[in-house]
């Protein structure tokens, strides 16, 4: 008998989405002719802005698909320099930004710049999945902090300063933040970045939510520090999900690592995708943003309040993103059974706990609010006749 082909022991600490099983079930159920409303994908519902796709089109007919630099084209490098400049009055220098193929690309870059074996980093509980696996890509290890309602679901520097060890080089977290929408604000910011400087360490922050903010621009961190790891995309309030493109702006000390590490990693992101981009930060590309923004928050303003009356618990409105992460302990201790039975017997579909963390993860579920109105509409009325027969 032929022995079983190895697997890296890293693999046995990678955990796989929950929700792609019940995704995949939903769409089991919707090809035998079932209806499923979805609310459990991070992915906007609008399609890449048609300006976008005229750039990319042009890409491509004027044969540009060959290899560009590493850290990106300079022309859009220096427009992700004049949107930082026009959105925050923030000014960066150009040189700063590595561009990469989605933000995955740029934290694998991170991590692979600031990690040796057995170094920690910090990182919030509940929080995407993925960074902790990024850490542990690169024998970190992701050393995660419960955190709930009482620090907006956000690490404070008190969380720093109580956790830090000698073995930790980072911390990290993302605003507005996945699962929970909630934002970090511009003094908190600064106290993170001073208490894992203090310790030499650095802050990395996950910003790709920004744009998707109701109420007032969140601040990024760049408006606080040149000293941390700024991490954006061009999927979620751009809507080029399936472009991967996304961006670093890195502390000028680590961008000639960045280079060196990208050139080997993916040679370099999609050309067609970054001469698409530039169309991106065109005025009628934000117009058709600003309008899908609006768009975003009038859901959120419909389903909160909607899931309060049908009995789930959330504490406060989520500023950012396009999730509300909401407590389901009045009707189940075990979330990822309530999300199955929720799809068999209502036909809608959300995302367990279990994906984001440990802390309390099978008392929350996380609605995305990434369809139509009149489909979250219908969601809701599927839900009620699920809890109240």
């Amino acid at each position: 008998m032929s022995k079983p082909f190895p697997h890296a022991a890293r693999m046995g600490d990678i955990a796989p989405f929950h929700v792609m099983d019940l995704l995949a079930r939903a769409r089991a159920m919707e090809a035998a002719g079932s209806d499923v409303v979805h609310m459990e994908v991070g992915e906007p519902d609008f399609p890449t802005p048609e300006p976008v796709l005229r750039a990319g089109r042009q890409a491509l007919a004027d044969g540009h698909t060959g290899y560009t630099p590493a850290t990106g084209l300079p022309a859009l490098r220096e427009a992700i320099a004049g949107f930082y400049e026009r959105r925050y009055g923030v000014t960066v220098d150009p040189a700063r930004i590595v561009v990469t193929p989605g933000a995955s690309g740029a934290l694998q870059l991170v991590m692979g710049v600031l990690l040796n074996p057995g170094d920690r980093v910090l990182l919030p509980d509940p929080g995407y999945p993925c960074n902790r696996h990024f850490v542990r890509l690169f024998e970190g290890e992701g050393r995660a902090i419960p955190v709930g309602p009482e620090t907006d679901y956000q690490l404070e520097a008190g969380h720093l300063e109580g956790a830090w060890d000698e073995r930790t080089v980072a911390a990290m977290v993302g605003s507005p933040a996945n699962p929970t929408g909630t934002v970090v604000e511009r003094e908190q910011l600064q106290a993170l970045n001073g208490a894992a400087r203090e310790r030499g360490g650095v802050l990395v922050v996950d910003e790709i939510y920004h744009g998707l903010v109701y109420g007032g621009e969140a601040p990024t961190a760049l408006s606080v520090t040149e000293e941390a790891f700024v991490i954006n995309s061009f999927s979620k309030y751009f809507g080029m999900t399936g472009w991967r493109l996304g961006w670093i702006v890195a502390p000028e000390a680590y961008v000639e690592a960045l280079d060196k590490l990208a050139g080997n990693i993916f040679l370099s992101p999609s050309a067609p995708a970054q001469h698409a981009a530039l169309a991106a930060f065109s005025g009628e590309t934000e117009a058709i943003l600003e309008e899908r923004r609006a768009a975003f928050r009038e859901r959120r303003d419909f389903l909160l309040p909607a899931l309060r009356d049908l009995g789930f618990r959330l504490p406060g409105a989520p500023r950012g993103a396009f999730y509300l992460y909401a407590d389901c302990s009045p009707f189940t201790d075990d979330s990822f059974a309530f999300a199955r039975r929720v799809l068999e017997e209502a036909g809608v579909a959300i995302t367990p706990g279990i994906d984001f963390g440990a802390h309390r993860a099978a008392e929350h579920v996380r609605f995305a609010y990434t369809t139509g109105l009149d489909r979250l509409a219908e969601g809701v009325d599927r839900l009620r006749r699920f809890l109240v027969p």
